[in-house]
């Protein structure tokens, strides 16, 4: 045997393991509900198509309409939503927390049979939503998942200060949530050179080895404060590490086939810690 077999640490190749037969499921997935088309091609129309599932929404004012608020309202709004669904206590409460890309999840692509409670701002950083988790302090949610990081980034925070403020915001949510699944997802690759988005020269500057890193870092915390770690980031990425042109909008933001994608993750994982 090589030394350089011999070097390779366990936890990587457990690491592998597990990526790819999340990558395996969610094809499977993904094959069944589109005929193995959506993540191979770019085949899911860019406007989302009515679906058959019945999810049931605690939202109240539309998302669209929330990006005409500024950050202090849009917090408010949130916290109304909160309320109300710590008031009715809907079956089966799942949140999504995080920035953009949380908020932007179109509600016909979550998977149904859950009451789906968005806690989502554009442009969100780990300072802002770690201030804010106490909106849905009074919320029974079944789980809860976090996605967080990638404006940190965009906006020049170091390494060390967004693990910090990850690792205090699964402390927090396991604390108030004791009996809820918590679930933090891996930082996206974004597309690089290719992106379109307005601010490209601020992703270019960011490497996705960079990310890979942290993600990494990432999953070596959640094991530490007993949460779970959900690594999304192969399954977005292409051979050079980028966020794969057909499952975004302009190289940072998803596209419904990156959503279908994602949808189909969130749902073996819950299906996993059933």
């Amino acid at each position: 045997m090589s030394s350089s077999v011999k070097n390779f640490p366990a936890w990587a190749f457990f690491s592998l393991l597990s990526n790819g037969i999340l990558l395996f499921a969610v094809i499977l997935l993904i094959g069944k509900q589109q005929g193995f088309t959506a993540f191979f091609g770019a085949v899911v129309s860019s406007t989302p198509q009515p679906t058959n599932i019945q999810t049931q929404q605690v939202v109240a004012v539309p998302q669209g309409k929330r990006y005409k608020f500024n950050y202090k309202k849009w917090v408010n709004i949130l916290k109304q939503e909160a309320e109300v669904a710590a008031e009715k206590k809907p079956r089966d409460l799942t949140i999504l927390v995080g920035d953009s890309l949380s908020l932007w999840f179109p509600a016909e692509l979550l998977p149904d049979n859950k009451t789906w409670l968005n806690q989502g701002i554009s442009g969100e950083k780990t300072a802002g939503l770690l201030k804010r988790l106490n909106l849905f302090d009074r919320t029974t949610p079944e789980t809860i998942f976090v996605m967080i990081g990638i404006n940190d980034l965009i906006a020049g925070v170091n390494d060390e200060t967004i693990l910090q403020n990850q690792q205090q915001t699964m402390a927090y949510l396991r604390k108030k949530h004791p009996k809820a699944k918590i679930v933090v997802q891996s930082i996206l690759p974004h597309q690089g050179e290719e992106a379109t988005w307005e601010a490209k020269e601020k992703l270019v500057a960011i490497p996705n080895s960079r990310i890979r890193n942290l993600n990494q870092q990432l999953q070596t915390i959640a094991a530490k404060e007993d949460v779970k770690y959900l690594n999304l980031y192969p399954l977005f990425a292409d051979k050079q590490g980028n966020l794969r042109s057909n499952f975004t909008t302009d190289g940072l933001h998803l596209n419904p086939n990156g959503y279908l994608v994602w949808s189909s993750a969130l749902q073996l994982t819950m299906n996993s810690e059933q």
